[in-house]
């Protein structure tokens, strides 16, 4: 017998590491969306009760892929009315005419590619991939878009329905549509990463499976500058890992230990930035890589190259305008051209309301107050911020500035 506790890790760290691809080979065979994540449900739960009594695999991936694909089919056979229903299970063997295997490097990606397929809308198209890849719950994934659970569960179900409707096909698109569908794998790639980045929300493996994913993508089009300066980002922040908190608190990048950082994810970074920006085709993930490379090539804060960084943020908001750029932007303006030029900015953001309900917002106005020596307003905005911070690590660092005032 298996101790339970060992039991439990190991399908946690099952399904952080291969809930993805279960789903994504059963809707390969399947082609029913709602089957698959059942049946991949209904295999973590066998895990739970019988790795205990006959011990946790070798390949675990392999285990529940074949207890979820054995389930598939038995549901299919209960469902099954005459040669209609049982036509079906010959879905359960891949179609010889789809692409060869060695197109696509990861069954994950075929999942990506399907997903965000031009005929749904693109909030959908990140949505439900990060649902049936990530295995990333209704909830987590309305946070990462800042919406409300309910509408984000309606979309989920439609996006599921038009993949049905329409009979958009499980497949990676041949080579002439690969950069139509990029701007929304790139998406999907990203959120995956950031759900990942922070310490304290079990899910640090999403951070590395964002990682990977990129590298394949890089893989897949090499020639696609954006899909390396996303991967250039995403080592770019990934090397900050290791001083983003101290002891369970955040440190903001001002005051991170830099001796900490991993110089060889700087340069793998930097390198691959480098090799997007010699197409010369400028987009959005490249721009924040170069921010990125501002920070990381600092020696120390106070050598922060912040007229560069506003500029870039300026770049940024004219290729993928937003208010989050927009704050961030302010910052840059406050550190390079003065305090009181970034809080004009950000109060037109409050004043905007579109940014209701962002903890950012408060703790970025919060900062600048302090800085400029309005304390009582910054402390007003810190509690502000207070109310709203997502996770532990934030709260203790707002309460420390708030202590501090």
């Amino acid at each position: 017998m298996t101790a339970p506790e060992t039991v439990r890790a190991a399908v946690d760290a099952a399904y952080r590491d291969e809930w993805g691809q279960v789903v994504g080979t059963l809707i390969g065979l399947t082609g029913n969306w709602d089957l698959a994540e059942d049946c991949a449900q209904d295999a973590f739960a066998a895990a739970l009760a019988t790795w205990g009594r006959d011990g946790v695999p070798d390949r675990p991936g392999a285990w529940l892929t074949t207890t979820a694909r054995n389930r598939a089919t038995d549901r299919l056979r209960r469902d099954a009315n005459g040669a209609a229903k049982l036509r079906q299970l010959a879905v359960l063997e891949r179609d010889p005419a789809g692409p060869p295997a060695q197109e696509i490097p990861d069954e994950r990606l075929r999942l990506i590619f399907t997903c965000c397929h031009p005929a749904l809308p693109f909030p959908a198209r990140v949505a439900l991939t990060l649902r049936t890849l990530a295995g990333l719950g209704t909830g987590e994934i309305a946070k990462a878009f800042l919406t409300a659970e309910s509408a984000m569960a309606q979309r989920l179900v439609r996006a599921k329905r038009k993949i049905v409707e329409a009979g958009i096909p499980y497949r990676v698109p041949p080579a002439e549509l690969l950069p139509q569908r990029l701007a929304a794998v790139l998406a999907v790639l990203y959120l995956i990463f950031n759900a990942g980045y922070d310490e304290d929300d079990g899910r640090r493996a999403l951070a590395a499976e964002g990682v990977h994913l990129a590298r394949t993508l890089v893989r897949l089009m090499p020639d696609e500058p954006e899909a390396r300066g996303l991967l250039a980002l995403m080592l770019l922040l990934e090397a900050r890992r290791a001083s983003r908190t101290d002891g369970g608190v955040l440190v903001t990048l001002e005051h991170q230990d830099r001796s900490r950082w991993d110089r060889a994810l700087i340069e793998e970074g930097l390198t691959t930035l480098d090799r997007a920006l010699a197409a010369r085709r400028s987009g959005p993930y490249q721009v924040q890589a170069a921010i990125a490379a501002c920070h990381a090539t600092a020696p120390d804060a106070a050598s922060t190259d912040w007229p560069q960084i506003a500029v870039l943020y300026a770049e940024l908001a004219r290729l993928a305008p937003s208010p989050v750029v927009e704050l961030n932007r302010a910052v840059a303006i406050a550190m390079a051209d003065g305090i009181p030029a970034g809080l004009a900015l950000v109060d037109d953001l409050t004043a905007s309301g579109e940014l209701d309900g962002y903890h950012l917002l408060p703790a970025t106005r919060a900062d600048l107050l302090r800085r400029d020596g309005r304390l009582a307003e910054a402390a007003t905005s810190y509690r502000e911020a207070l109310e709203l911070a997502p996770t532990e690590a934030e709260r203790r660092y707002l309460n420390g500035r708030l202590s501090e005032l």
